[in-house]
């Protein structure tokens, strides 16, 4: 599998692309005016405490008060049904008292970034946390003799030079050598101690380290061995990146490209193309089957439907492809929008039971590639898969897109019908209740013309009912849902 890392950069915004095999699989934008502020350090202050909630609100500068649960508040202690608990949050802080924080999720919606003060500073390898009483290493690096080796490395170099806190090891640290890692362990040792000093000299709410910036950031969580160009449309961009990457990252130097071409990068490789497709609900499958995808707040459904592909077998045969193909596209939508929280996938039922284990295990698969952490149920009574994904940022219709002015984000309008009925019954309250001469009507042209077309007969009647003349007027800025009555 080859994979390239497409970095566009204009001065307001920033967009990372990530493309295997052609085909783009994850897509990252930051805007100057609103970029995120996931891995920031703050000193804060505890601005209100919730011991119903156990949870505080935590004042860091930002627009709004950004929220601190009981259970990210240090190391929680295990109970002894294997049950992690916390300390109650009135045990932990104070209102008006100082805390050190770190976002742990940018701000989505009405809801403030969430924190935590379980400190966990990246570097190319490693994570350094200064509260980890033991040495860790990812999951994702099954051989046994390294995660032994690894361990022992951390933990001698913690031994020697008296580090308070410990290390995790990312997927990234399997096969490099000692004096790599050290390297890092060091540059991480000393910014912990840079960021202490910042903070107690610190008066008050302030920023005390800011992650790098998405493009940098990109070349420090993204490039794995698969990746085989790293190309970059800014000049500016690029020469930081040539000195990122010699400082910390130098096996990765040789894949960094300048890129000056005239054809704007992401047109070149197809990605502005697939940015609108993933802002449309349906998303077809090459089988000729489609997906339907609905975000909502509380959740995000996939359902899966044959549509235009009728298979050559049996019928059972025909839902079970679609439904594999299904299982990779829904993977590769979720990663491509960055949709997160729980998800309900509803895919075409199925009778054999081997086959909704495959079909499972397909999803299973395709999601072992996604960077975010989900996890997954088994299929349901009602032929249901219930996920979650890990949530840490916007997702990408939220960044491009606002909810419709028109209809309030509920995708659909009242019909110019019921609106002329809701008038009529505006006519009848005011004719009721105000003495006036005639009554104005203003509407959308739609709606005005249902009034004098299929409605006259009944608007009419209404007239010789009040006993007073109604004018019509159209307003061009009005909606089909907007009118008003005025007196006349």
């Amino acid at each position: 599998m080859s994979e390239e890392l497409l970095i566009n950069v204009t001065p307001p915004e920033t967009r990372v692309a990530l493309v295997e095999n052609g085909v783009v699989q994850e897509l990252i934008i930051e805007r100057a005016s609103k970029r995120g502020i996931v891995g920031n350090i703050y000193k804060g202050r505890v601005s209100r405490i919730l011991p119903g909630m156990q949870a505080a609100f935590i004042e860091v500068g930002l627009e709004r008060t950004a929220f601190l649960h009981s259970s990210d508040i240090g190391s929680s202690s295990t109970s002894g049904n294997g049950d992690k608990t916390a300390p109650l949050i009135t045990e932990q802080l104070r209102e008006g008292g100082e805390v050190l924080v770190q976002v742990l999720k940018d701000p989505i919606g009405s809801k403030g970034a969430r924190l935590t003060t379980n400190i966990a500073i990246p570097s190319r390898y490693l994570v350094f946390l200064p509260h980890l009483s033991s040495t860790g290493i990812s999951q994702r690096i099954e051989d046994d003799d390294e995660r032994t080796r690894l361990r022992g490395i951390l933990a001698s170099f913690c031994e020697d030079d008296e580090v308070k806190g410990n290390f995790i090891a990312r997927t990234a640290a399997e096969g490099m050598e000692a004096e790599s890692l050290q390297c890092d362990m060091r540059f991480l040792s000393r910014l912990w101690q840079s960021i202490l000093e910042r903070s107690g000299a610190a008066d008050g709410v302030e920023l005390i380290h800011a992650d790098l910036p998405l493009a940098l950031r990109a070349l420090r969580d993204l490039v794995g061995d698969d990746l085989e160009k790293i190309r970059i449309d800014s000049r500016e961009t690029y020469e930081r990146a040539i000195s990122f990457t010699q400082k910390l990252i130098p096996e990765i130097k040789f894949k960094l490209e300048y890129y000056p071409g005239e054809r704007p990068l992401f047109d070149l490789f197809g990605v502005e193309d697939e940015i609108q497709k993933a802002l449309d609900s349906k998303v077809q499958l090459k089988s000729g089957g489609h997906l339907v995808i609905d975000q909502t707040e509380a959740m995000t459904t996939v359902d899966v439907n044959t549509g235009s592909f009728v298979g050559h077998r049996t019928l059972e045969e025909t839902i079970f492809k679609t439904n594999l193909e299904a299982a990779q596209t829904i993977c590769r939508q979720l990663r491509l929008r960055n949709l997160g929280g729980m998800i309900i996938i509803d895919f075409i039922d199925m009778q054999d039971p081997e086959h909704r284990r495959q079909v499972l295990r397909a999803l299973e698969k395709y999601l072992a590639k996604d960077h975010a952490k989900s996890q997954i149920c088994e299929v349901s009574s009602l032929g249901l898969v219930e996920m979650t994904r890990k949530r840490t940022r916007e997702s990408l219709g939220h960044v491009l897109c606002e909810p419709c002015p028109c209809c309030a984000g509920r995708g659909t309008l009242k019909t110019a019908e019921t609106t002329c009925y809701e008038v009529f019954r505006e006519i009848m309250r005011e004719a009721r209740e105000f003495d006036a001469e005639s009554l104005l009507v203003l509407a959308s042209q739609e709606v005005i013309d249902r009034l004098l077309d299929e409605e006259s007969t009944n608007l009419a009647s209404l007239e010789q009912f009040i006993g007073k003349p109604i004018k019509l007027q159209v307003e061009a800025l009005y909606t089909q849902e907007h009118y008003d009555v005025v007196l006349v």
